[in-house]
């Protein structure tokens, strides 16, 4: 078999970065009950073993972009596959929740300093729009794999050996993509003009999707007007002020905004990081409240669970690759409202047959599959929007900023979708309130993208 190239095993490694950290969050979807029950955690400690390692990797994206930008991708994306897998073993020795939780937002920082780095190093090396997302529909398709791999690999190891090795698989995967990455990425010298990070807006960025994700998550157990959730609420709102004046500050030598306000002026732009977030606000909080509906209302097994979820899984797995030629050759407009609609309605259908019996069981697998459509419909086209939006020098920071609004949305909809379903009347009615709110969400996306992204005279500055 004649070996591959240099360029497609590089792509292959940047690839697998991002399949690890993806991978990581199925894999803990499906294990959260058993965790559970091991560490002693509530409904609560649950949502934040899952939104801890995302609020970190959302906040910290934009800085990582950043730095990838002035230091190069090759040092930050190695910094950060070292960083995961040593984090990842440490996870698996935790001895409780709290400590569970503290090295979830560690191992977020590792993750935040893969993602953009490696859409960076893609951007830089497939500089031809239609070469450029063929490659990220490649990226994406691997990447997204992870997704149909991580709720099976998830509810084997869970039942089999256990939760604690869920974090283990990082390890080799890590391995792997070091080798690949070291010998094939070009070293690339640092942009020497490159700006400092601003710590100000960094500060405020984690304050406040750690205020407004504290008070989501408590308003479950401690109630909607608690000093808890109301104080959560306040560090929200003044944190976000904060971030908004520090953005505004002129750039230094020294320091430059952690989202330059000229990108933010560019409404392709904006409406993408709009509908990102409304992606993994639905996708994320919908893998959520099924895992618990699924394990703890009906009773299933985490292998159950895993093989219910793979009509959801595995269109991602193999779909994106499509997706990206048909967004070289159209645009990203037509197939990402398109991918808005499929998730819509895919999660509407499950909520609608949210019922133990046999053929609502049948229903909800049909709505995953379309769900599991849409998604790879949408993400490749709107990595593709931001992305080609502004120059190739933005590159990082503009899949920074993309993926940061995602994992925002991932944050948000755990919690948000997790408190819905949670005070419910029955945990049956609770996943059907939750599924319609989440469902409707989404079907908003398709208006967000419809009007603001690929129309003529909206897409520049």
């Amino acid at each position: 078999m004649p070996a591959l190239r240099p360029s497609r095993l590089l792509l292959l490694g940047l690839s697998l970065g991002y399949f690890m950290v993806l991978l990581d969050t199925t894999v803990v979807t499906v294990a959260l009950p058993a965790i559970g029950r091991d560490l002693s955690g509530s409904l609560s400690g649950l949502q934040w073993v899952s939104d801890a390692y995302t609020l970190t990797f959302a906040v910290l994206l934009l800085t990582a972009g950043a730095l990838a930008d002035r230091y190069g991708g090759r040092r930050t994306f190695l910094t950060g596959l070292w960083l995961f897998a040593g984090l990842s073993g440490a996870c698996a020795a935790a001895g409780s929740m709290g400590m569970l939780i503290a090295l979830r937002a560690l191992l977020g920082v590792a993750g935040a300093l893969l993602l953009p780095s490696s859409l960076a190093i893609v951007a830089q090396t497939y500089g031809e729009p239609a070469a450029r997302a063929r490659a990220m529909g490649i990226w994406a398709a691997i990447s997204g794999s992870a997704l149909a791999a991580g709720p099976l690999v998830g509810g084997i190891l869970t039942d089999t050996v256990g939760w604690r090795t869920i974090f283990l698989v990082n390890v080799p995967v890590a391995a792997v993509c070091i080798l690949i990455t070291a010998r094939h990425t070009p070293a690339g010298a640092p942009r020497r003009s490159a700006k400092g990070v601003d710590p100000a807006g960094q500060f405020s960025a984690v304050a406040a999707l750690a205020g407004l994700t504290y008070a989501l998550v408590e308003s479950g157990p401690e109630g909607w007007a608690s000093l808890q959730v109301l104080g959560g609420f306040v560090v929200f709102v003044a944190a976000g002020a904060l971030f908004v004046v520090t953005g505004r500050r002129p750039e230094t030598e020294r320091r430059a905004p952690m989202l330059p306000p000229v990108m933010l002026r560019n409404r392709t732009f904006s409406a993408g990081l709009l509908a990102g977030l409304l992606v993994n606000f639905g996708l994320s909080g919908v893998l959520f409240v099924l895992s618990l509906l699924f394990q703890e209302a009906y009773g299933w097994s985490a292998l159950t669970v895993g093989l219910a979820f793979l009509p959801l899984t595995l269109p991602t797995a193999f779909n994106p690759v499509f997706t990206g030629r048909l967004v070289g050759r159209i645009g990203a407009r037509g197939p990402a409202i398109a991918g808005f609609l499929l998730m819509g309605t895919g999660v509407l259908v499950q909520a609608a047959a949210v019922s133990d019996s046999a053929a609502a069981h049948a229903v909800m697998c049909a709505g995953l599959l379309i769900l599991g459509f849409g998604v790879s419909f949408t993400i490749p086209p709107l990595m593709t929007a931001v992305v080609g939006s502004v120059t190739r020098e933005q590159a990082g920071i503009a899949s920074g900023a993309l993926n940061a609004a995602r994992q925002t949305g991932a944050v948000v909809g755990v919690a948000v979708l997790g408190a819905v379903a949670g005070g419910g009347s029955s945990g049956t009615g609770g996943a059907r309130l939750a599924l319609a709110v989440a469902g409707v969400v989404l079907l908003l996306g398709a208006g967000v993208v419809a009007a603001y992204i690929g129309r003529r005279g909206v897409g520049g500055v």
